[in-house]
Protein backbone atom coordinates (compact mmCIF):
# COMPACT_ATOMS: atom_id res chain seq x y z
CA UNK A 1 0.00 0.00 0.00
CA UNK A 2 2.69 2.16 0.47
CA UNK A 3 4.91 1.52 -2.21
CA UNK A 4 1.33 2.61 -4.18
CA UNK A 5 0.99 5.72 -2.21
CA UNK A 6 4.63 6.48 -3.10
CA UNK A 7 4.01 5.83 -7.11
CA UNK A 8 0.73 8.13 -7.22
CA UNK A 9 2.99 10.93 -5.74
CA UNK A 10 5.66 10.50 -7.53
CA UNK A 11 2.61 11.21 -10.62
CA UNK A 12 1.66 14.31 -9.15
CA UNK A 13 4.84 15.47 -9.01
CA UNK A 14 5.97 14.69 -12.21
CA UNK A 15 2.68 16.50 -13.60
CA UNK A 16 3.32 19.30 -11.28
CA UNK A 17 7.41 19.73 -12.25
CA UNK A 18 6.21 19.59 -16.01
CA UNK A 19 3.48 22.75 -15.46
CA UNK A 20 6.28 24.75 -13.35
CA UNK A 21 8.78 24.24 -16.35
CA UNK A 22 5.68 25.38 -19.25
CA UNK A 23 5.29 28.73 -17.02
CA UNK A 24 9.00 29.30 -17.06
CA UNK A 25 9.46 29.06 -21.10
CA UNK A 26 6.28 30.90 -21.91
CA UNK A 27 7.87 33.53 -19.21
CA UNK A 28 11.31 33.67 -20.65
CA UNK A 29 10.50 33.62 -24.17
CA UNK A 30 8.07 37.17 -23.48
CA UNK A 31 10.92 38.83 -21.84
CA UNK A 32 13.12 37.96 -24.45
CA UNK A 33 11.74 40.12 -26.64
CA UNK A 34 13.73 43.58 -27.64
CA UNK A 35 11.74 46.38 -26.49
CA UNK A 36 11.31 49.24 -28.96
CA UNK A 37 13.14 52.16 -27.76
CA UNK A 38 13.19 55.37 -30.22
CA UNK A 39 16.13 56.23 -31.74
CA UNK A 40 17.25 59.94 -33.44
CA UNK A 41 16.59 57.62 -36.93
CA UNK A 42 12.29 57.50 -36.10
CA UNK A 43 11.88 60.67 -34.36
CA UNK A 44 9.67 63.21 -35.62
CA UNK A 45 9.92 66.69 -34.41
CA UNK A 46 6.40 68.32 -34.49
CA UNK A 47 7.38 71.65 -33.42
CA UNK A 48 7.43 74.30 -36.29
CA UNK A 49 9.09 77.52 -36.60
CA UNK A 50 5.74 79.08 -38.19
CA UNK A 51 2.08 78.29 -39.11
CA UNK A 52 3.16 76.59 -42.48
CA UNK A 53 6.62 74.61 -41.59
CA UNK A 54 7.39 71.37 -39.72
CA UNK A 55 10.52 69.94 -39.26
CA UNK A 56 11.31 66.79 -39.54
CA UNK A 57 14.27 64.95 -38.37
CA UNK A 58 15.76 61.71 -40.57
CA UNK A 59 18.91 60.61 -38.77
CA UNK A 60 21.10 63.84 -38.76
CA UNK A 61 18.97 65.34 -41.37
CA UNK A 62 16.77 67.72 -41.13
CA UNK A 63 13.49 68.16 -43.85
CA UNK A 64 10.82 71.09 -43.41
CA UNK A 65 8.10 70.14 -45.30
CA UNK A 66 5.31 73.15 -45.94
CA UNK A 67 1.88 72.59 -44.28
CA UNK A 68 -1.36 73.85 -46.73
CA UNK A 69 -2.27 77.61 -45.60
CA UNK A 70 -5.75 77.86 -46.47
CA UNK A 71 -6.45 80.74 -48.49
CA UNK A 72 -7.78 83.75 -47.36
CA UNK A 73 -11.05 85.43 -49.30
CA UNK A 74 -10.04 87.93 -51.54
CA UNK A 75 -11.46 90.45 -49.54
CA UNK A 76 -9.33 90.12 -46.57
CA UNK A 77 -6.04 89.84 -48.78
CA UNK A 78 -3.84 92.86 -48.99
CA UNK A 79 -4.45 95.54 -52.08
CA UNK A 80 -1.41 94.41 -53.63
CA UNK A 81 -2.54 90.86 -53.99
CA UNK A 82 -5.98 91.51 -55.35
CA UNK A 83 -6.52 92.16 -58.68
CA UNK A 84 -7.31 95.58 -59.86
CA UNK A 85 -8.14 96.46 -63.11
CA UNK A 86 -8.48 99.85 -63.55
CA UNK A 87 -5.52 101.98 -63.20
CA UNK A 88 -5.05 104.83 -61.19
CA UNK A 89 -3.92 108.67 -61.81
CA UNK A 90 -0.62 109.96 -61.19
CA UNK A 91 0.12 111.35 -58.47
CA UNK A 92 -3.06 110.58 -56.60
CA UNK A 93 -3.42 108.54 -53.94
CA UNK A 94 -4.91 105.07 -53.01
CA UNK A 95 -8.48 105.18 -54.33
CA UNK A 96 -10.49 102.44 -55.43
CA UNK A 97 -11.65 101.00 -58.87
CA UNK A 98 -14.70 102.43 -59.36
CA UNK A 99 -13.80 105.74 -58.33
CA UNK A 100 -11.17 106.40 -60.55
CA UNK A 101 -13.30 105.15 -63.20
CA UNK A 102 -15.72 107.66 -61.86
CA UNK A 103 -13.08 110.63 -62.09
CA UNK A 104 -12.01 109.70 -65.72
CA UNK A 105 -15.63 109.29 -66.92
CA UNK A 106 -16.62 113.34 -65.00
CA UNK A 107 -13.70 114.27 -67.19
CA UNK A 108 -15.15 112.93 -70.12
CA UNK A 109 -18.43 114.48 -69.33
CA UNK A 110 -17.28 118.12 -68.59
CA UNK A 111 -15.55 117.95 -72.32
CA UNK A 112 -18.63 116.76 -74.03
CA UNK A 113 -20.47 119.78 -72.85
CA UNK A 114 -17.69 122.49 -73.53
CA UNK A 115 -20.75 125.07 -75.25
CA UNK A 116 -19.37 127.89 -72.84
CA UNK A 117 -15.96 126.63 -71.85
CA UNK A 118 -12.54 126.53 -73.29
CA UNK A 119 -10.97 123.42 -71.66
CA UNK A 120 -7.24 122.73 -73.09
CA UNK A 121 -6.20 118.73 -73.03
CA UNK A 122 -2.46 118.47 -73.19
CA UNK A 123 -1.73 115.06 -74.85
CA UNK A 124 1.65 113.21 -74.49
CA UNK A 125 2.36 111.86 -78.17
CA UNK A 126 1.54 108.34 -79.03
CA UNK A 127 4.33 105.64 -77.66
CA UNK A 128 7.43 105.95 -79.36
CA UNK A 129 10.13 103.70 -77.54
CA UNK A 130 13.39 105.32 -76.05
CA UNK A 131 14.01 108.40 -74.89
CA UNK A 132 15.21 111.89 -76.81
CA UNK A 133 16.27 111.79 -80.12
CA UNK A 134 19.21 110.80 -81.77
CA UNK A 135 22.66 112.65 -81.47
CA UNK A 136 22.21 113.36 -85.57
CA UNK A 137 18.66 115.13 -84.77
CA UNK A 138 17.26 117.20 -87.59
CA UNK A 139 13.47 118.81 -86.79
CA UNK A 140 12.59 118.53 -90.90
CA UNK A 141 13.67 114.97 -90.54
CA UNK A 142 11.53 112.33 -89.07
CA UNK A 143 14.34 109.68 -89.79
CA UNK A 144 16.56 111.24 -87.34
CA UNK A 145 14.19 110.82 -84.95
CA UNK A 146 12.80 108.75 -82.36
CA UNK A 147 9.65 107.96 -83.62
CA UNK A 148 5.91 105.90 -83.26
CA UNK A 149 6.30 102.17 -83.08
CA UNK A 150 2.93 100.38 -84.94
CA UNK A 151 1.69 99.78 -81.23
CA UNK A 152 1.88 104.13 -80.78
CA UNK A 153 0.32 104.61 -84.27
CA UNK A 154 -2.62 102.35 -83.34
CA UNK A 155 -3.18 104.06 -79.86
CA UNK A 156 -3.43 107.37 -81.90
CA UNK A 157 -5.68 106.10 -84.23
CA UNK A 158 -7.63 104.49 -80.91
CA UNK A 159 -7.76 108.11 -79.21
CA UNK A 160 -8.87 109.80 -82.13
CA UNK A 161 -11.68 107.62 -82.09
CA UNK A 162 -12.69 107.59 -78.80
CA UNK A 163 -12.95 111.45 -78.63
CA UNK A 164 -15.11 111.23 -81.98
CA UNK A 165 -17.16 108.31 -80.04
CA UNK A 166 -17.94 110.67 -76.68
CA UNK A 167 -19.01 113.35 -79.12
CA UNK A 168 -16.08 115.92 -77.56
CA UNK A 169 -15.86 119.17 -79.48
CA UNK A 170 -13.11 119.38 -80.50
CA UNK A 171 -12.52 123.09 -82.09
CA UNK A 172 -8.44 123.10 -82.83
CA UNK A 173 -5.50 120.29 -82.92
CA UNK A 174 -2.48 121.67 -82.21
CA UNK A 175 0.96 119.88 -82.41
CA UNK A 176 4.93 120.39 -81.50
CA UNK A 177 6.82 120.00 -84.76
CA UNK A 178 8.43 117.06 -83.98
CA UNK A 179 7.05 113.70 -85.58
CA UNK A 180 6.02 111.55 -83.66
CA UNK A 181 3.77 114.24 -82.05
CA UNK A 182 2.53 115.59 -85.54
CA UNK A 183 2.19 111.97 -86.57
CA UNK A 184 0.14 111.37 -83.92
CA UNK A 185 -2.51 114.28 -84.00
CA UNK A 186 -2.53 113.64 -87.83
CA UNK A 187 -3.42 109.93 -86.81
CA UNK A 188 -6.18 110.94 -84.03
CA UNK A 189 -7.82 112.81 -87.17
CA UNK A 190 -10.45 114.91 -85.26
CA UNK A 191 -9.11 118.38 -87.17
CA UNK A 192 -6.52 119.83 -89.60
CA UNK A 193 -3.25 120.17 -87.44
CA UNK A 194 -1.41 122.90 -86.72
CA UNK A 195 2.29 122.77 -86.06
CA UNK A 196 2.84 124.68 -83.19
CA UNK A 197 6.81 125.81 -82.08
CA UNK A 198 6.21 126.35 -78.42
CA UNK A 199 4.91 122.98 -77.77
CA UNK A 200 8.28 121.55 -79.21
CA UNK A 201 10.65 119.52 -76.73
CA UNK A 202 12.98 121.57 -74.31
CA UNK A 203 14.32 117.88 -73.11
CA UNK A 204 18.01 119.05 -74.56
CA UNK A 205 17.67 123.07 -73.75
CA UNK A 206 15.96 123.13 -70.52
CA UNK A 207 16.53 127.43 -70.64
CA UNK A 208 13.80 127.60 -73.25
CA UNK A 209 11.09 126.33 -70.78
CA UNK A 210 9.62 128.90 -68.90
CA UNK A 211 9.34 131.05 -72.56
CA UNK A 212 7.31 128.28 -74.19
CA UNK A 213 5.05 127.68 -71.00
CA UNK A 214 4.33 131.83 -71.19
CA UNK A 215 3.74 131.49 -74.89
CA UNK A 216 1.31 128.64 -74.65
CA UNK A 217 -0.57 129.96 -71.81
CA UNK A 218 -0.83 133.37 -74.08
CA UNK A 219 -2.07 131.28 -77.02
CA UNK A 220 -4.95 129.92 -74.59
CA UNK A 221 -5.90 133.40 -73.17
CA UNK A 222 -6.58 134.75 -76.77
CA UNK A 223 -8.70 131.91 -77.25
CA UNK A 224 -11.17 131.93 -74.15
CA UNK A 225 -13.85 133.68 -76.21
CA UNK A 226 -13.81 130.26 -78.72
CA UNK A 227 -15.57 127.51 -76.24
CA UNK A 228 -14.72 124.08 -77.24
CA UNK A 229 -11.46 121.58 -76.55
CA UNK A 230 -8.45 122.46 -78.01
CA UNK A 231 -6.06 119.29 -77.76
CA UNK A 232 -1.93 119.71 -77.80
CA UNK A 233 0.33 117.50 -78.94
CA UNK A 234 3.30 117.22 -77.05
CA UNK A 235 6.31 115.81 -75.03
CA UNK A 236 6.33 114.77 -71.47
CA UNK A 237 8.72 117.85 -70.33
CA UNK A 238 6.16 120.28 -71.76
CA UNK A 239 3.23 118.53 -69.96
CA UNK A 240 4.73 118.20 -66.59
CA UNK A 241 6.62 121.87 -66.91
CA UNK A 242 2.67 122.95 -67.21
CA UNK A 243 0.81 120.74 -64.71
CA UNK A 244 3.99 119.24 -62.43
CA UNK A 245 2.09 115.99 -64.04
CA UNK A 246 4.53 112.77 -65.46
CA UNK A 247 1.66 111.52 -67.92
CA UNK A 248 2.51 108.06 -70.11
CA UNK A 249 2.25 107.82 -73.78
CA UNK A 250 -1.04 108.58 -75.03
CA UNK A 251 -2.60 110.07 -71.92
CA UNK A 252 -3.50 113.44 -71.37
CA UNK A 253 -3.81 116.17 -68.49
CA UNK A 254 -7.34 118.12 -68.83
CA UNK A 255 -6.62 122.12 -67.68
CA UNK A 256 -8.49 125.45 -68.15
CA UNK A 257 -7.45 129.20 -67.70
CA UNK A 258 -7.96 130.93 -64.65
CA UNK A 259 -6.53 133.89 -64.69
CA UNK A 260 -2.87 133.49 -65.68
CA UNK A 261 -2.53 130.15 -63.99
CA UNK A 262 -3.68 126.91 -65.76
CA UNK A 263 -6.09 124.80 -63.51
CA UNK A 264 -6.02 121.02 -63.63
CA UNK A 265 -9.49 119.85 -63.87
CA UNK A 266 -8.10 115.78 -63.90
CA UNK A 267 -6.53 113.47 -66.35
CA UNK A 268 -7.31 111.02 -69.47
CA UNK A 269 -5.15 108.31 -68.78
CA UNK A 270 -5.79 106.15 -72.21
CA UNK A 271 -8.82 105.55 -74.60
CA UNK A 272 -11.71 104.42 -73.33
Amino acid sequence: MLTRFALQHAIQWKRFCGVCLSLILVGCATTSEPVSVPSDDSVTDSRATDDSVVIERTGTEELETERPVPERPVSEQPISEQSVSERPISGAGPSSAVSVSSEEEAIWAKLAQAENETYVVLMRHAIAPGTGDPANFQLDDCSTQRNLSEEGRQQAIEIGETFRRRNIPVTQVLSSQWCRCLETAELMDLTPVDPFPPLNSFFRDRSTADTQAAQVKDYIAANQDSPGVIIMVTHQVNVTGLSDVFPSSGSAVVVELNGDQLDILGQILEPS
